[in-house]
């Protein structure tokens, strides 16, 4: 008995050290890699939906963010997607404006560039998501409910993968974790216990509106091959695919378009200048604003069904140089031509 009572106070006492060591290392792990993570504060304008196309209403936005060049910090798209400015917020109290440059709203990713790169970088080393096993551990550095450079930790509980056309053809993969993630936390990065950014926090799946244990985060390969080793090219709009019946309704010339809900004002699409919708309506229990453009071409792709976006997107990213694409766009009734010349793209490599 006194043999057996011996072994159970070693075991404690063993735990316990265990646990010491766990702690000490996470504490490391976050002093080492907390100045890669930023905090990022977002302006948008949107139209109001009340039926006037000059009436706009202002909202303000948070998020996270991971810097993985001196001036390119990878955060989530819903982050950023409709901001007309960008303040980025670093470790030590520096706030430089960014813009989005390239974006993914598939798998809820963008990269924004920084006007100038910070005083004092410290970059993150992105991780190979494909070695992440269910049950790894990891923990996510973030600003949830505006908390900068708060710390939640958990295991990864699934991953949940889905083919996409939109994306190329690859899959759209976004680990599950038990790791606490809330509003604020969205764009921040996912670490693995080498200090390695394995994912990009995108959501929560809730009923309550609170964390419940359920989050994802898109991985690290993934937003590396459609952010930083290929196109995928932003454009500013918030677009809607019209069905035949809508676009019937809406007196288009052809089976479908592309029906412009929002543009973001220093985005492409705003200096190009198309225009937005500014009419509320539910459409199949959907609300949706009208009154804005539609793209009915771009180029030889006319906007038929789903298979042409997913055309139009891989046609947009196939080419790295400097583009000229033409846009055929409705716009109360008339046809008009658009002509978008894009910026060669660079990759940013790790």
């Amino acid at each position: 008995m006194h043999i057996s009572m011996r072994k159970i106070v070693l075991a404690a006492v063993l735990a316990l050290m265990a646990s010491s060591a766990f702690s000490q290392n996470l504490a490391d792990l976050f002093e080492q890699n907390k100045q890669s993570v930023v905090t990022i504060y977002v302006k948008e304008s949107l139209n109001s939906g009340a039926g006037d196309p000059r009436t706009f209403v202002s909202n303000e936005g948070l998020g996270s963010g991971v810097l993985i060049r001196d001036d390119i910090i990878l955060t989530a798209s819903h982050v950023v997607a409709n901001a007309d400015q960008i303040m980025v917020q670093f470790y030590d109290g520096e706030a430089l404006e960014a813009t989005t440059t390239r974006i993914s709203r598939m798998a809820d990713v963008a990269v924004i560039t920084l006007k100038k790169p910070p005083s004092n970088p410290q970059i993150a080393t992105l991780g190979n998501s494909d070695d992440v096993r269910i049950g790894d551990e990891v923990f996510v550095v973030g600003a949830p409910m505006g908390l900068p450079y708060s710390l939640s930790r958990g295991v990864i509980s699934g991953r949940h993968a889905e083919n996409n056309l939109a994306n190329d053809g690859k899959s759209l993969e976004f680990f599950q974790t038990d790791a606490a993630i809330n509003t604020g936390n969205s764009g921040g990065p996912m670490f693995n216990y080498k200090g390695e950014v394995i994912g990009i926090v995108s959501s929560i799946l809730t009923r309550s509106g609170g964390f419940e244990g359920i989050g994802f985060a898109a991985t690290s390969n993934v937003s590396r091959a459609l952010l930083t080793e290929r196109g995928s090219r932003y454009f500013g709009v918030e677009s809607l695919l019209l069905s035949s019946e809508m676009a019937r309704v809406l007196n288009v010339p052809q089976g479908s378009g592309w029906l412009i809900q929002h543009v973001v004002r220093n985005s492409p699409a705003g200096r190009l200048g198309l225009q937005g919708g500014f009419r509320t309506a539910v459409i199949d229990e959907e609300e949706v604003l009208l009154g804005g453009d539609i793209i009915l071409a771009v180029d030889h792709i006319v906007i038929k069904d789903e298979d042409s976006i997913y055309k139009i997107w891989e046609y947009f990213n196939s080419n790295l140089s400097t583009v000229t694409y033409n846009l055929k766009v409705l716009r109360g009734g008339k046809i008009m031509d658009f002509r978008w010349v894009s910026a060669s793209f660079e990759p940013t490599r790790q």
